[in-house]
């Protein structure tokens, strides 16, 4: 083939990916613009530090971002202790039949669907105590984060060279101090990226709130009441009859699309500054 076919070749080549490209980024910038364009009106400063208000009254979604930060917070205290937990032991004893089951476990949980979890939270934290509850909406969004955080713990720990260890072991330090002194301080930069990331990827989900935190129409009272969430108010607000409570679900969408594309954006940078400082 001669250089001039092989460059138009290259040239169709490149042409087609750009294609598949725009055409993959079509469906994802049709909905971020309708999202934009039907809930940037509705977004205010009343809108975002109100409560929900009844049909005819101009309410807010105040009590909703504060409650997907209350449940954001207990999801997270409980996907990272277990999740930096099992992904460190994964990743320092890889051989092991317990560290194997780990990560077969972790694996399969990813792929679990949202509402599976919320459903098992439900019959579990919610039916027998006969009552929805902040701590019932955080473990099952914490159950959703830890196999990202585990995964994300175990590339962490492997990209920390194995001479700290070795020289840890050396001056006479167990392994285990080793692994919690030496190790996790030098991955931390990784692990707050897959923190993040977890944050991102439970941040959104409405099954399993629907399940066990339900909803509430006021501000946080309790780790054991309803509590109101973003995701659900979105649900909420989109099912109603009335017009006004539709506009504000599309600026619900909009705030959680915005928080959501933040934490993601943070992911990026802290994943840019890691690579960079290598």
């Amino acid at each position: 083939m001669s250089l001039g076919k092989r460059r138009a070749v290259d040239r169709l080549a490149v042409l087609a990916l750009a294609a598949c490209v725009l055409l993959a980024l079509f469906p994802l910038a049709s909905v971020l613009l309708e999202i934009v364009r039907r809930g940037a009106p509705t977004v205010t400063l009343a809108f975002l530090t109100g409560k929900m208000a009844p049909v005819g009254e101009e309410g807010g979604i105040g009590h909703a971002i504060l409650g997907s930060a209350i449940l954001l917070a207990v999801a997270m205290t409980i996907g990272l202790t277990l999740g930096i937990a099992i992904g460190t032991y994964v990743a320092e004893y890889p051989e092991r039949r317990l560290a194997v089951a780990a990560r077969f476990v972790a694996d399969v949980m990813g792929g679990v669907p949202a509402i599976v979890i919320g459903v098992f939270a439900y019959a579990v934290l919610v039916r027998p105590f006969h009552r929805f509850s902040v701590l019932s909406g955080g473990v099952a969004l914490g159950v959703l984060a830890i196999p990202i955080v585990v995964r994300a713990t175990e590339e962490a720990l492997k990209m920390v060279p194995r001479s700290l260890i070795e020289a840890g072991l050396a001056l006479g330090i167990s392994r285990w101090r080793t692994t919690v002194s030496l190790v996790l301080p030098s991955a931390w930069p990784a692990l707050a990226t897959g923190a993040l990331l977890a944050a991102a990827r439970v941040g959104g989900e409405a099954a399993p709130l629907i399940f066990t935190a339900f909803g509430d129409r006021g501000w946080p009272s309790g780790l054991l009441e309803p509590i109101a969430s973003l995701p659900v108010a979105v649900y909420t607000f989109a099912i109603s009859p009335f017009e006004s409570w539709r506009a504000q679900a599309w600026g619900a969408a909009l705030v959680l699309v915005v928080l959501v594309l933040a934490i993601n954006l943070g992911v990026r940078a802290m994943a840019a500054r890691q690579s960079g400082s290598k």
